[in-house]
């Protein structure tokens, strides 16, 4: 006899303890440790960097909305680091517990707990959504990966590595400093 494996619910991510992260992927529960110093300093100073200059408009162009959301998409349940919908596609902020509307650029923080999930299931998951933009940090090796949605798929744009200051797309209106990043 096989036993089909039962799809994870809203209900199993709402039971889990406040001290873990869960997503649920292709039906599976995952379930990954909160984000230690260097991932958590990364994406804190990255929403920094972009949010004064492109959320509030700040020393940039404003037009977008930066946050950490959770996000149903696809059917799927993804929690990334940070996410951005330009105001045109979404001019004010809801007042919702999760995100529905695909978004127009995302970033994972990459870990040795969460890398290859990243890499792989929420890359596809993002790409079958049609988020157009896609960024993945490693602050262990000091990289920033930006990639384009390109039919379908992601094509690597550039990835930027060190301390030089860099423009990035969607955001290259303005330069963002690689070092905050990485900077203890």
């Amino acid at each position: 006899m096989v036993l089909a494996k039962k799809s994870a619910t809203y209900e199993d991510l709402q039971a889990l303890p406040p001290h873990v992260v869960g997503e649920i992927l292709d039906g599976e529960l995952i379930v990954s440790p909160r984000p230690a110093a260097l991932h958590a300093t990364a994406a804190s100073r990255l929403g920094m960097e972009i949010g004064g200059p492109f959320d509030r408009g700040r020393g940039g162009p404003g037009g977008w909305i930066i946050l950490d959301p959770e996000l149903h998409l696809v059917g799927q349940v993804m929690v990334p680091d940070l996410a951005g919908w330009r105001r045109e596609r979404m001019p004010e902020i809801p007042d919702v517990s999760f995100f529905e509307l695909a978004l127009d650029w995302v970033c994972e923080i990459l870990s040795p707990a969460t890398a290859t999930l990243d890499r792989t299931r929420k890359m596809r998951h993002y790409a079958d959504a049609g988020v157009h933009h896609l960024w993945l940090v490693d602050p262990r090796i000091k990289t920033l990966g930006v990639y384009r949605l390109d039919g379908g798929s992601w094509r690597v744009v550039v990835t930027h590595g060190g301390d030089a200051p860099v423009r990035a797309e969607p955001f290259d209106a303005v330069e963002l400093d690689l070092a905050s990043l990485w900077s203890r």
